[in-house]
């Protein structure tokens, strides 16, 4: 802080003014910048993780998928959910895409420096990665015509049926073929297109009248669900042939809610979620609907979720159509019934959850958190298998999915300090998830054997209720080896089968998994 100048001559009879504290904290959509110079420069406090997600999308790259999407008033980003290196996951491993705010981001099926990306009022461009080239490809109709409305957060998807075709949704549905270049109008107008409330000014987020939620089931081409801001939902079996309302049919709760999330069924066709709010109306209920029947009628699977808890996001697991997920204002749930009964998950912050989505090869839980960034829940196998009869038993060892072991590059994370932002990468090798019932004071033990029965590595945790995730490093523990002058402990044992036993107390249970070796990897 600089001292205070002295009085000026005329002045010397009057007290000095106090200082000024000259240090400055500003919070932004992008995040805490600080200033030591009251105002004229300033530092951004970029290893904060707060960023405020939308929308995200993942991608089959391997070994670490693709995570792309849209942050409010930061652009679009694509990025690793981890990488080759001790470094962690860096700000600098993530690239922009362009864009004002940031919402929908799909990746081109056959080119993977292409992405097709959204900002805010239905600006949809394509942006080419290897060029640099943004070509801006909103549907705008022909001279002389209604305009067409977009919502601030225009839903985009792109068809699992038919990849490379887009759905976009404005008051209608569009569309859109040839890399984005050419668009067809789908629907009519879907919204109740009330004058009093589609014409106000502004920057665009005041926008109503719109579709704000759409989807295409996984099970069946051309079965596209719409939803509005204004409490309309649609349904169509023909890509857009004919659209049938399912308003009236939905709980007089819902009716003239937001239709914020549609989730048609991976398993049945006929089967959907939806997910509605009026926070905006002072009603904070959390509220999710589940059909069976196509919408021709709903029951209520908002089970125990907490009251003033709205709902923006609902996902059913791809395997077990019992696990559902759901994305609230106050953090991430599932519920292991369908709906009846609801339990906070993951180690994330109080913050609202606005996406949730499922990698189809990992099953990681990817979550688009506003206000704390993206957090990863790896392998929710052990979810999709905790069936009532598991959660009686006194413990339990969950499957475990295959692993490709490696070297991390060592980079330079030892002397950078604590002033870089890193992600924490996945863990390395195995992962294994245990559950226990109830405290024993025993601990969890899970042996590794080759198929010959060779011990390898021994591993022990708390006997802690609930799930408990032990990680092995595909190395042999010190319990299994000569210390001094054997093999180098740090070598990765051969590729193959093996076994993990669990142990607690009386109870055991063994599961066999496949290790591979990257290409080149000489091991033990």
């Amino acid at each position: 802080m600089p001292p205070p100048k002295p009085p000026k001559p005329e002045d010397k009879n009057k007290p000095p003014k106090p200082p000024v504290c000259q240090r400055l904290l500003l919070g932004t959509d992008g995040g805490v910048y600080q200033s030591f110079a009251g105002g004229k420069d300033w530092d951004h406090l970029n290893k904060i993780p707060s960023g405020e997600y939308y929308r995200i999308s993942l991608d089959e790259t391997r070994p670490y998928f693709r995570i792309a999407g849209g942050l409010q008033d930061n652009e679009n980003w694509v990025g690793p959910s981890g990488v080759p290196s001790k470094e962690d996951i860096r700000n600098c491993d993530w690239t922009a895409l362009a864009g004002g705010d940031g919402f929908y981001v799909l990746f081109d099926p056959t080119d993977r420096d292409t992405f097709y990306a959204e900002s805010q009022q239905g600006e949809v461009h394509r942006i080419n990665l290897r060029n640099g080239e943004i070509r801006r490809l909103r549907p705008e109709p022909a001279e002389g015509q209604p305009r067409y409305r977009f919502h601030w957060n225009s839903p985009m998807i792109m068809s699992r049926h038919k990849p490379g075709v887009i759905y976009l949704g404005g008051n209608c549905v569009f569309k859109l073929t040839d890399r984005m270049e050419k668009y067809s109008v789908i629907s009519p107008d879907l919204t109740y297109n009330d004058p009093t409330k589609t014409n106000a000014t502004g920057s665009g987020a005041e926008n109503y009248g719109v579709v704000f939620s759409l989807a295409e089931s996984p099970k069946r081409a051309g079965l596209l669900w719409a939803g509005t801001d204004d409490g309309r939902l649609w349904v169509t079996e023909n890509e857009g042939g004919k659209w049938m309302e399912l308003t009236p049919n939905l709980p007089e709760a819902a009716r003239g809610q937001w239709i914020v999330r549609i989730e048609p069924s991976n398993i049945d066709p006929n089967v959907a979620y939806v997910a509605t709010n009026a926070y905006r109306s002072d009603d904070d209920r959390p509220m999710i609907l589940r059909t069976a029947d196509l919408g021709k009628t709903w029951q209520s699977v908002t089970g125990d979720l907490p009251q003033g808890n709205p709902v923006e996001v609902v996902r059913e697991d791809p395997v077990n159509p019992k696990l559902l997920y759901a994305g609230t204002h106050f953090g991430v749930f599932a519920s292991f019934d369908q709906g009846a009964h609801w339990v906070r998950i993951g180690d994330v912050p109080s913050v609202r959850a606005d996406d949730i989505q499922i990698h189809p090869r990992t099953s990681d839980l990817v979550i688009a958190t506003h206000g704390r960034s993206i957090a990863i829940l790896d392998d929710t196998v052990p979810f999709r298998e905790f069936t009532p009869e598991i959660a009686s038993k006194p413990a339990q060892l969950f499957s475990v999915r295959s692993v490709t072991g490696a070297y991390l590059k060592p980079g330079f994370v030892d002397a950078n300090g604590k002033g870089v932002y890193r992600g924490q990468n996945p863990p390395e090798g195995a992962l294994f998830t245990a559950w226990v019932k109830e405290f024993t004071g025993d601990e969890i033990k899970i042996a590794v054997t080759k198929p010959t029965g060779q011990p390898v590595a021994n591993l022990k945790a708390p006997g802690t209720p609930g799930f408990t995730r032990l990680n092995w490093d595909l190395r042999p523990t010190k319990d299994v080896i000569a210390e001094y002058g054997g093999d180098d402990p740090k070598r990765l044992l051969p590729s193959g089968d093996y076994t993990a036993e669990l142990t607690f107390g009386t109870t055991k249970m063994k599961q066999t998994f496949h290790v591979d070796l990257a290409e080149g990897i000489t091991p033990r």
